[in-house]
């Protein structure tokens, strides 16, 4: 049990880390994700609602245990940006289609190790 303690507080601190980094992004350099965005088709008036959702998606995960259906929420919500965010850069062939399907790993281990850990 207490492996698996680790390997949840590992996989979700990474997992949020990312998300935060991420949303980061979103705000502080606003030009390049512009840029990003447009080249994937997307549309640039969801830049900022989509890092504020980011960042109440990891406050969601890590402090409100108690509202699994919210928790849920947020996993199913993180897990739907990864995966689309793996065919946005696998079809425009960037490269970074990997650190996407890398994101969905760990989100499913967090996930389903939360499940077990969580009383």
């Amino acid at each position: 049990m207490k492996i698996l303690k680790i390997v949840y507080w590992i996989s979700t601190v990474v997992i949020c880390s990312f998300m935060l980094f991420i949303a980061a992004e979103y705000f502080f350099n606003h030009d390049k994700t512009i840029n990003y965005f447009v080249s994937y088709g997307y549309p640039v008036y969801i830049i900022y609602p989509l890092g504020i959702a980011k960042i109440i998606g990891v406050v969601t995960i890590l402090f409100f245990n108690q509202l699994r259906s919210l928790k849920e929420w947020a996993y199913a919500a993180f897990f739907f940006n990864f995966v689309l965010a793996f065919f946005a850069h696998f079809l425009i062939s960037d490269g970074s289609h990997l650190g996407a399907f890398l994101a969905i790993i760990l989100l499913l281990i967090s996930y389903f190790t939360g499940k077990k850990v969580r009383p």
